[in-house]
């Protein structure tokens, strides 16, 4: 049986109407729908209870947006963020950096050594609090510290340390310097303990 014109048109006219449902529903994403992907690793509203997934709300919108350009582009290293900034337009992330920065960091709290985090405070406020201001809650164009869990911090001091990851001129000039008044890397451990134990 011949088939009319309008059934040999009937199936590249559904195609056009899925792809443009498909591609209003993304258009009409917002910043919350975009963020809901975070909180699987992240936590609801950006706060993490993962030992080794850092807390991202109330970061700022600078060093959000940094980060993940940083991720897409390779130039931090990461184990599945680099594949998942990529998924992501310079408007989405923009998005995402707003909402998450109106959401309060959540310190449930963490079990840290007191000892290490009592000579850590001292540390930490010779060498990091220009930068990581108000015991590490806050800071220009740097992360939060305070309440972030300690495996997450201690992993990434060691990616700093060997070099894995970029340090910035001002953190790399800090981190020379605490090396050379101590004389040893150890030092870096208190300070972790200290800021992991912020609440």
């Amino acid at each position: 049986m011949k088939r009319s014109k309008f059934h040999r048109l009937l199936p590249v006219a559904v195609l056009l109407g899925v792809t443009a449902v498909s591609h209003s529903a993304y258009a009409q994403a917002t910043p919350e729908m975009l963020a809901d992907t975070c909180a699987g690793c992240h936590g609801t509203d950006g706060s993490s209870n993962g030992p080794a997934t850092p807390t991202i709300a109330s970061l700022s919108t600078d060093y959000f947006i940094m980060s993940m350009k940083d991720y897409k582009s390779g130039k931090r290293p990461s184990t599945v963020m680099g594949r998942i900034a990529k998924g992501y337009s310079d408007d989405d992330i923009a998005a995402m950096a707003k909402h998450f920065q109106t959401k309060p960091f959540q310190r449930p709290g963490q079990k840290v050594d007191a000892d290490k985090a009592k000579a850590g405070k001292a540390l930490a406020k010779k060498y990091c609090e220009s930068c990581h201001e108000d015991e590490g809650r806050i800071g220009e164009g740097v992360g939060v510290l305070a309440g972030q869990m300690l495996p997450y911090l201690q992993y990434s001091m060691v990616d700093f340390l060997s070099g894995k990851r970029e340090t910035e001129k001002r953190q790399k000039a800090k981190f020379d310097a605490l090396v050379k008044d101590t004389g040893s890397d150890a030092a870096f451990q208190p300070i972790l303990h200290y800021y992991a134990g912020v609440k």
